[in-house]
C-alpha cells in the first residue's frame, strides 16, 4: 500500500459514514479522477478539452468513457436540431 493510499483511506474513513466507507464510494484515490472526467464530458466539455485535462489523447478518452454519456441522446438531438435551423 502506497502513502497516498494509506492517506486516502484515513481520510474516506474520517469524511464518510460508516456505511459509506463499508461500500466501493471512492474506494480507490482513482475514483475522483473517474467522476471528474465523467462530470466534465456530461457537463458538454469538449472532448478535447476534457483530454488535455485529463491527460488522455481523445481516442483513449472515448474509449474508456463513452459509457458515461448514456441517456444524452435527447440533448444531443436538440442541440442538431437547433443548429440546422440557426
Amino acid at each position: 500500500m502506497t502513502a497516498y493510499t494509506e492517506v486516502w483511506q484515513e481520510a474516506r474513513a474520517l469524511a464518510l459514514t460508516p456505511t459509506q466507507v463499508a461500500s466501493p464510494l471512492a474506494r480507490r484515490l482513482y475514483d475522483l479522477r473517474h467522476v471528474a472526467v465523467s462530470l466534465w464530458l456530461n457537463a458538454v466539455v469538449s472532448a478535447p478539452a476534457v483530454a488535455e485535462r485529463a491527460g488522455h489523447g481523445v481516442d483513449v478518452l472515448l474509449r474508456v468513457y463513452a459509457k458515461c454519456l448514456d441517456g444524452q441522446k435527447e440533448n444531443a438531438n436538440k442541440r442538431i436540431s437547433d443548429a440546422l435551423t440557426a
